[in-house]
């Protein structure tokens, strides 16, 4: 447009041209345009910066030609501001007007300067420019003084743009911006940097503590391979990475960049409920003050009081008093004083009340049923670990299982072990097509499955665990590697078949295993319930440390950083994955901090104990992103098959059967995204070309690959980046792991885990054998064994704060399928978006249905817990906080 307009402006008469410019120069003052505009700024208890802030505009249109980057406008400073309250929040809003030269054209970005000795949080400004065109700028950031920084700070408009199609006057301010976001990787980091480099976890020992307390850096070496972290502290080293002290037990002011911080409102809302969790790491003194130890319950009901619906019993007002006081003055070291005055110190009315978990609150014997147990391994909080049994009897790295066919072949319904093609599994409850089923070519390539695997599924626990064992099973831990067999009944609900323990031998290559079989009454009932008890001990801890830690949070957070340093905030890829990327990093710091550290509540809950997170490098070895993809995770566990050339199936598999709630939902939710993410990058890309030239995306793409996950970089599976497809399912997988997967693994914790004969997390006690002292003590009192078996009570307690706390939905979470109106200037992704929401209101409806049709048994079950952890509830906003909420938050923020 500019060179259209100096074309034109050549072509008139050399008089006219010339007394143009007289003109300008002439009536300059009098022809400047006026720019108007309205800032937003939070207000967090401040006085707001007034004139000592000032912003002044940078042309998206006209290039300075002795700067090459857009004109400058004068400086406006903010005046007179006026309190207002915005969707709850108060603000102070600012009006502007700014004077710009008539060749000014239109703002594209701003710098703003902060005097004034205050941080301030920057909401948006709209500028009304010539023609009333409006220009948002969507900050949401902190701008911390300018004594501090020695810089002002940088915005640009909503408008999205490629590298290639950037306006010629913001090509430098893009490049310019995205290298202060890199940052040149030597100064220990200050509150206020916004710099974004990678290191290892180097920061999860606590040497000063003692030797016990030394854990192995994960990330950087062969042995211990993990995704990077966000780098906080010093630089890292040139040599071998080595390990980060920590001066405190609990650091709550972990330095993250200023704009990943949770809002103050949300880590007050954070520290206030994690007390309960967090108070016995705090003050010592609390383990007396609650007068809990390593004690054993003594009954059933003792456990269930806990959850009464009164909360449990209430401890004494003035031990509450005292431990309030403790945690007041703790707090004050571990937390800023401008957060300090914002915490609610009572996060509850008192610190042992629990809620009553959902397992128990419709059928208080919910929690040692068998189909019930069946049930939770496709429709609990771990829904993405079983998977169809390839060979029987099970392999395993050293040696086949001893679980044998005479074993469960009497429970199978009637059938043997190997049927044929049409007994496998009735078409009812099977999605396969007749016509797929008797093509040559499926047939030949599952043949094996439908007559051996496809009714035997297999909860595996057993090879990654066995080499750890004896490390484990030490201080009073005592833990097997377990599989467990499953037959898929004609009503699809899954009946257990078979549990095999196992321990380490005499020997490196040889095992000790036992086999338990489901009963019903008498010693063997009561071994069973032992058995199942270490199958979910195991599941339990396999839940907290990969499929929920590593499999979303740690995975994820090299992405976020490869997008800071590598995507510009006009780059329109940067846009679609903002939400999705909101407060992951800071949960991430404060998770090193509290829960996976050493003395962690992990380490204190979890039976791996004190390699927990050495457990998780390992099991990092087998990570594959493009296997974290919904359908490819489905095939490759055997739960579905490929069907790509079914236009009545767009996700491109079809579920072995219907009533699997977390794959059938999690399709419908992946192909939403997908649909959602194509539509986006549509606008902007028009072909293959357009991605391959695109070099802001290439240097994202080799970022993560070489030094997010550079453990990773030489693995053969990542996508090329080639195609738009490679974008596509990229960006489709991202999405879906830091929402639907995060989800389907997080917010269902405390319906299932909260109740820990459910799910236990560790055992203290083997299950005895015949003959042994031990077995007597089982015959005189199975029950009370059982409770013995099961963490003491302060451990039990702590697991249950813990899990309340991640179950928990915060005020301010912005679910799948919203974003802030000012986001979203552009009417074609307006109308994309609106597109996505629209159908996720269509899997809603799908979603309540199924939860209503009888014949889908494993959408309740015998706890009658209505299958909703993805659904979307995108109408039901701001009414979510607490463990009961619903939806499906955009991000891994919790």
């Amino acid at each position: 447009m500019e060179h259209e307009r100096s074309g034109s402006s050549m072509q008139e008469p050399r008089r006219a041209v010339q007394s143009k410019l007289k003109d300008h120069h002439t009536n300059h003052s009098i022809k400047q345009n006026i720019i108007k505009g309205e800032i937003v700024i939070q207000n967090h208890g401040q006085s707001g910066p007034g004139k000592s802030a000032s912003l002044q505009l940078y042309s998206s249109t006209a290039v300075d030609p002795s700067t090459g980057k857009g004109k400058m406008s004068e400086k406006a400073r903010l005046k007179h501001g006026k309190s207002k309250r915005h969707d709850g929040v108060k603000t102070r809003i600012y009006k502007i007007k700014i004077h710009v030269e008539p060749d000014f054209g239109i703002p594209g970005a701003f710098l703003m300067k902060n005097k004034h000795k205050n941080t301030f949080f920057l909401e948006s400004v709209t500028l009304e420019a010539q023609d009333n065109q409006i220009i948002y700028f969507d900050c949401r950031s902190w701008v911390y003084p300018f004594q501090k920084t020695e810089s002002g700070r940088l915005f640009f408009s909503n408008n999205s743009y490629l590298p290639n199609h950037t306006p010629r006057a913001l090509v430098q301010l893009r490049q310019l911006e995205l290298a202060s976001l890199r940052g040149d990787g030597t100064q220990v980091r200050k509150e206020w940097d916004r710099a974004y480099d990678y290191d290892y976890y180097n920061d999860l020992s606590n040497p000063d503590k003692g030797q016990e307390h030394t854990r192995p850096v994960l990330g950087g070496s062969e042995l211990h391979p993990y995704p990077c972290r966000l780098r906080t502290g010093h630089p890292p080293s040139n040599t071998e990475p080595s390990a980060e002290s920590r001066t405190e037990t609990i650091n709550l002011d972990i330095y993250v960049p200023p704009d990943e911080r949770f809002s103050p409102k949300k880590l007050s809302e954070f520290i206030s409920n994690s007390i309960q969790a967090t108070v016995h790491f705090i003050i010592p003194e609390a383990k007396s003050l609650f007068k809990q130890d390593s004690s054993s319950f003594e009954s059933f009901d003792e456990i269930h009081d806990m959850f009464s619906s009164k909360g449990g019993q209430a401890v004494e007002g003035k031990v509450r008093e005292k431990l309030k006081g403790k945690v007041r003055e703790k707090l004050k070291k571990l937390v800023p004083n401008v957060l300090f005055k914002e915490i609610n110190y009572a996060g509850k009315e008192d610190l042992l009340k629990f809620p009553l978990p959902q397992i128990v609150t419709e059928n208080e014997l919910a929690w040692g049923n068998d189909e019930e147990f069946g049930r939770q391994m496709v429709a609990g909080t771990n829904p993405a670990r079983i998977k169809c049994l390839q060979e029987f009897p099970p392999e395993g790295r050293n040696r086949a299982s001893t679980i044998h066919a005479s074993h469960i072949e009497h429970n199978l319904d009637g059938l043997t072990l190997v049927q044929n093609i049409q007994q496998a599994l009735p078409l009812e409850h099977c999605k396969y097509h007749l016509s797929k089923l008797e093509n040559p070519v499926y047939l030949s390539k599952y043949k094996s499955q439908a007559m051996n695997e496809w009714r035997i599924f297999i909860l595996d626990h057993h090879d990654y665990l066995m080499p750890y064992l004896s490390k484990i099973n030490t201080k009073g831990v005592c833990a097997y590697a377990s599989r467990t067999l499953f037959f898929l009944r004609a009503d699809a609900t899954l009946k257990p078949l078979a549990i095999e323990l196992s321990l380490p031998g005499s020997s490196e290559d040889t095992e000790i295993s036992r086999v338990f079989l489901p009963a019903k009454k008498g010693t063997e009932a009561a071994l069973w319930q032992l058995a199942k008890a270490h199958v979910a001990a195991n599941d339990s801890a396999y839940h907290q440390l990969i499929s929920h830690w590593l499999h979303t949070h740690a995975v994820v957070e090299p992405f976020i950083i490869a997008t800071r340093r590598q995507l510009s905030v006009m780059h329109p890829i940067n846009w679609l994955l903002r939400p999705h990327f909101k407060d992951t990093m800071h949960i991430n710091a404060l998770a090193r901090s509290i829960l996976i550290n050493s003395g962690g509540i992990l380490e204190k809950t979890l039976f791996t104990g004190e390699i927990s997170m050495e457990l998780s490098s390992e099991l990092y070895k087998e990570w594959r992103f493009d296997e974290q993809a919904l359908p490819a995770d489905l095939v490759k566990r055997g739960l579905a098959l490929e069907d790509p050339d079914n236009p009545n199936n767009p996700s491109g598999v079809q579920l072995l059967f219907d009533d699997y709630p977390y794959g059938a939902d999690g399709l419908d939710i992946w192909h939403a995204i997908k649909t959602w993410v194509t539509d986006y990058c549509s606008l902007f890309y028009k072909d293959d070309y357009s991605v391959n030239s695109d070099v802001e995306i290439q240097a994202w793409w080799s970022e993560i690959q070489n030094a997010g996950h550079g453990d990773k970089r030489n693995e053969t599976w990542w996508y090329k980046m080639t195609t738009l497809l490679d974008l596509i399912e990229a960006l489709t997988t991202l999405i879906w792991i830091a929402s639907g997967l995060h989800a389907s693994v997080n917010f269902g914790q405390y319906a299932y885990a909260g109740y820990p004969l459910n799910r236990p997390m560790l055992c203290r006690k083997f299950i005895p054998k015949e003959g042994t002292k031990e077995f007597a003590e089982f015959l005189r009192d199975p029950d009370k064994y059982y409770l013995n078996m099961l963490p003491g009570k302060f451990q039990m307690s702590l697991a249950i704060a813990l899990i309340e706390v991640l179950s928990t939905h915060t005020s301010d979470e912005v679910y799948l399928g919203q974003r802030p109106l000012l986001e979203c200037t552009d009417n074609g992704v307006q109308q994309k978006f609106n597109k996505f929401n629209e159908h996720l209101h269509e899997i809603e409806k799908k979603i309540i249905q199924r939860n209503k049709d009888p014949k889908f048994k494993n959408r309740s079950g015998p706890a009658k817990i209505p299958y909703k952890l993805l659904y979307p509830d995108t109408s039901n906003v701001g009414s979510k906080w607490g463990i009961t909420g619903k939806g499906i938050p955009n991000s891994i923020s919790i």
